[in-house]
């Protein structure tokens, strides 16, 4: 009632005008809505400050330039970039008379990649990556060397503090560039992750064949092997698939790798086939990584569909009267580096996930149909491996067509075509619905009772669950463990997945805090992964945390969620009375008023969103704890076994 008299009694003063519109001018506009500018910022947005710098440094190491890059993280958190590129020039920019050092970090836009000849090829096209992180840095200082004199200059919170100096003499050239992003901006944290950067790191040394990218952690507490990696293959992308293949089968020996070099751009593909079931194609264009594909990438997936059922009918495996192998028979274990490098890259938007220029399909698509068909001429027993594994790829396709609709038949003549132990909710707003996959019937039973029945719904699981990672798609349709989470879902699996046909918003894991339930986690976020990856991907799964003890004394009564929390609470209870607790040793020892509290109660549950951060490190971490190689599972469960609280893919 309050807010309606608000509304209908707006006083004079708060006229909607022309007075009211605000202009942010230059970095002000950037703190105001950094997630405009970075994505976030959460720990990717963190971690996108140090890209933006070492994009520059790679883009001097394109240009010709640079050959090494020194990335330091401080002991406070701080990063320092180092690289022996030209140097920014130091120079009065003519048109704005102040030093071009401090334009590149007070101005938007403003950079040599915007066809002055600075930069043939760039990944940072739009000219904002300095200047962001300056105005998301509590302070940043510029370092730079020219060949004869090192300038410096420092900013705080992207004002310039005093005009650029010249400090010292030197014959070196190169920039170096020290910044401790604002905590005012990143709320979440300030602590630089040593993986998540190695990774990026590792891939940009990867796409630009002999720089030398050395990380150096200096903080105290990192591990001795975490201490400095130096990263460098001479072997480019090819080394990218191998690296890609290491936890795996391969069933060809050597990299497949084509290349086309023209006036103003340049392709290379680098692709080795194993023997599993999934595809993992990486592309890149001017080292930016096009998480989601284009141009380049549609190219080569024609291409290659055609070269393959080409060389398929001349050779005789496909007969005349065999329909054409499909693209993704064709991909089926295929892992794939795709990399081009463009003067005038068309992005979709600032985050450069996609790749527009139409010219780049059809030099990937000209390369790969000339290149790869000459490779299979010259190397038929590769050749026939490949096509060997698309043809039994599209004999399982057609057998799991046949097993989909001999399910959909089946579903169509039963009453319900819903699963018989799922206990559905009244709702059917999937922005509000939730379903609870719980492990076993003695936890789905407490479940079921315990909880809210007009948003959650419960789906129990019994018996032992197929390994994706080990099947085709035709050993899923008909699965009596997987077809039950298929159906409750209803957005179907694999390339027929629609998420808009979800019939819950939230999927959550709800298994016992033990090996078992790892295991059934792990076995369900695989499964998710390989066939229903938008679930995922927008988030929708959820990892229940269930409390592992109970803390009671008298009428008082705690939970603990940890070891941690446990002896907090013994702590915090005192003196008197010695405090009762009972260890849960799964889901089902909880009565339903107790897993309701718990667990599953909106206002007071604990719940893990699964964010799919880096899909080759998703599909790595399936492969090494799902897949057939013992050893890389010993060792990744040696060194993580003890540290991992909550897995993020």
């Amino acid at each position: 009632m309050q807010e309606e008299q608000h509304i209908t009694s707006v006083p004079i003063e708060d006229t909607y005008d022309e007075n009211q519109i605000q202009v942010l001018e230059g970095l002000e506009a950037v703190r105001k809505r950094p997630g405009m500018y970075i994505g976030s910022t959460s720990s990717r947005g963190l971690h996108h400050l140090v890209y933006e710098i070492v994009d520059n440094s790679i883009d001097e190491a394109l240009a010709g330039f640079c050959s090494r890059i020194l990335v330091e993280i401080e002991e406070d958190n701080s990063i320092t970039v180092t690289d022996n590129g030209r140097g920014i020039p130091t120079g009065i920019h003519p048109k704005m008379g102040i030093s071009t050092v401090e334009v590149v970090f007070t101005q938007l836009h403003a950079g040599g990649k915007f066809g002055g000849g600075g930069y043939k090829v760039s990944g940072g096209l739009h000219g904002v990556g300095a200047s962001v992180v300056n105005a998301l840095s509590e302070y940043l200082e510029v370092e730079i060397k020219n060949g004869e004199h090192i300038f410096y200059q420092k900013y705080e919170r992207g004002q310039g503090v005093g005009s650029l100096k010249q400090i010292g003499e030197t014959t070196e050239t190169g920039t170096k560039v020290h910044f401790k992003p604002d905590g005012e901006i990143f709320k979440e944290g300030l602590v630089y992750d040593y993986d998540v950067l190695r990774r990026r790191l590792r891939e940009q040394a990867f796409l630009n064949a002999g720089i030398n990218i050395t990380l150096v952690d200096k903080r105290t507490n990192a591990p001795e092997d975490k201490k400095m990696v130096e990263l460098k293959y001479d072997g480019g992308i090819r080394e990218f698939v191998e690296y890609l293949n290491r936890n795996k089968e391969v069933i060809h020996e050597d990299v497949i790798y084509v290349n086309s070099v023209r006036e103003d751009s340049e392709a290379e593909v680098a692709m080795q086939y194993n023997d599993g079931y999934n595809e993992m194609i990486m592309s890149f264009a001017n080292n930016i990584n096009t998480t989601e594909g284009g141009t380049h990438e549609t190219g080569f997936k024609s291409a290659l569909t055609k070269v393959i059922n080409d060389y398929a009918r001349k050779t005789g495996m496909l007969k005349e009267a065999d329909a054409n192998l499909k693209g993704e028979d064709c991909r089926e274990g295929l892992s794939c580096v795709i990399s081009v490098k463009v003067t005038e890259a068309q992005f979709e938007g600032q985050t450069k996930t996609k790749l527009g220029n139409s010219e780049i399909r059809t030099i990937v698509e000209k390369m790969v149909n000339e290149k790869l068909g000459e490779f299979f001429e010259e190397n038929p027993t590769i050749a026939k491996i490949v096509v060997d594994k698309a043809m039994t790829a599209s004999r399982a396709r057609e057998a799991a067509k046949r097993a989909r609709e001999s399910t959909r038949r089946k579903s169509a003549l039963e009453s319900s075509s819903l699963p018989g132990k799922l206990a559905d909710c009244s709702d059917r707003d999937n922005t509000y619905t939730e379903i609870y996959i719980v492990e076993g019937d003695s936890a789905g039973g407490s479940a079921k009772q315990g909880r809210d029945r007009r948003f959650q719904a419960i789906l129990p699981l019994w018996g032992k669950m197929l390994n994706v990672e080990k099947a085709r798609i035709d050993k899923i349709y008909g699965n009596d463990k997987l077809t039950p989470v298929i159906t409750a879902l209803g957005a179907g699996i694999g390339d027929e997945f629609d998420l808009n046909k979800l019939r819950y918003g939230k999927v959550v894991i709800m298994a016992d805090a033990d090996v078992d339930g790892a295991h059934i986690r792990t076995l369900l976020l695989t499964f998710f992964f390989r066939y229903m990856r938008p679930l995922i991907e927008d988030g929708h799964v959820y990892i229940a945390q269930p409390p592992l003890y109970k803390i009671s004394r008298g009428k008082i009564e705690k939970y603990a969620y940890t070891d941690q929390e446990l002896q907090d609470i013994l702590t915090e209870m005192g003196d008197g009375r010695t405090p009762s607790v009972q260890r849960y040793k799964g889901l089902g020892e909880m009565n339903p008023s107790q897993l309701w509290d718990t667990t599953m109660n909106p206002d007071t549950r604990i719940m893990l969103r699964v964010d799919l951060e880096d899909a080759q490190q998703a599909d790595e971490t399936f492969t090494i704890l799902m897949g057939d190689k013992v050893e890389p599972r010993r060792k990744f469960i040696e060194e993580r076994g003890t540290s991992v609280i909550n897995l993020d893919i």
